[in-house]
């Protein structure tokens, strides 16, 4: 049944329990990619609040952990929740392996499962945010990213530039390739567009070499679905969540590879009541 994302809960989880296994394969480099984002975004968490790292930090959207391990490798003091419980397990292994302190949960975005005032950076990257359908659903998002936020906190949102994506209406993604031993995996997305013009839904194909012996491909289909949203719709629910100094940076000037949006909670903000 549909939930307040506009879309079940239970189809994004599976989405991302399926691609868990395979998710570092869309990149060409994943452990490249890890440390390339982590330095860009400990670049704007420092811009934010300083020196004075590490920083108690929750990637509340973690998935694999693309983000998580980077910051977490440069000293910062990790947690990772997802919704997909596979994977934030795929995480907690990944993070293990390097020999990284990262505790994982499996959450709702909507519902983080963390104390009020308990981290000094929230991360939400990778075009998490736009899963949530609804205009309820993302500000319920915002609200709890604020409320586990300390005084003076920093928010991090990271999302395609759907300003000129809208504009466009690609049907398509590139192929992205990854060499890999046994040959090499293709990832491409198709999307199709709603009538409204700012919501898609997505079908995320990957296709692997056969089985040795066979002739062809291995096809992978996942489908999911997005909200387009533009910048100043999600600066408005920014600054309608109670979170001040909204501000994008762009990826010319980050290094990241998505626009971010940086946003505060106050100093001396009270709870709600």
């Amino acid at each position: 049944m549909p939930s307040a994302t506009g879309q079940p809960t239970s189809s994004v989880r599976d989405f991302y329990d399926d691609l868990a296994a395979d998710y570092d394969l869309v990149y060409a480099d994943w452990q490249a990619s890890i440390e390339r984002q982590a330095a860009a975004l400990s670049g704007l968490i420092t811009t934010a609040l300083g020196e004075g790292a590490p920083y108690d930090v929750l990637d509340c959207a973690c998935g694999i952990g693309t983000q998580a391990l980077g910051l977490a490798a440069r000293g910062h003091r990790v947690t990772g929740s997802d919704l997909s419980p596979a994977a934030a397990a795929r995480a907690a292994k990944e993070a293990a392996a390097r020999g990284l302190d990262l505790r994982t949960t499996a959450a709702d975005m909507t519902r983080l499962p963390f104390g009020d005032r308990s981290f000094d950076v929230v991360v939400c990257a990778d075009n998490s945010l736009p899963h949530l359908l609804t205009p309820e659903a993302v500000q319920a998002a915002l609200g709890e990213m604020r409320r586990v936020l300390r005084p003076g906190g920093v928010l991090l949102v990271s999302t395609r530039p759907y300003d000129r994506l809208r504009r466009a209406r690609p049907a398509s993604t590139p192929p992205q390739v990854r060499d890999e031993t046994g040959g090499r995996v293709v990832t491409f997305q198709l999307w199709h567009w709603r009538p409204d013009g700012e919501r898609y839904d997505l079908e995320h194909f990957q296709l692997h070499p056969a089985a040795e012996g066979d002739e062809g491909w291995d096809v992978r289909t996942r489908r999911t679905s997005y909200w387009a949203l533009a910048q100043d719709q999600l600066t408005g629910f920014a600054r309608r969540a109670g979170l001040t100094e909204p501000a994008w940076h762009q990826p010319e000037a980050t290094g990241f590879f998505q626009p971010v949006l940086v946003a505060h909670r106050p100093d001396a903000d009270p709870d709600p009541v």
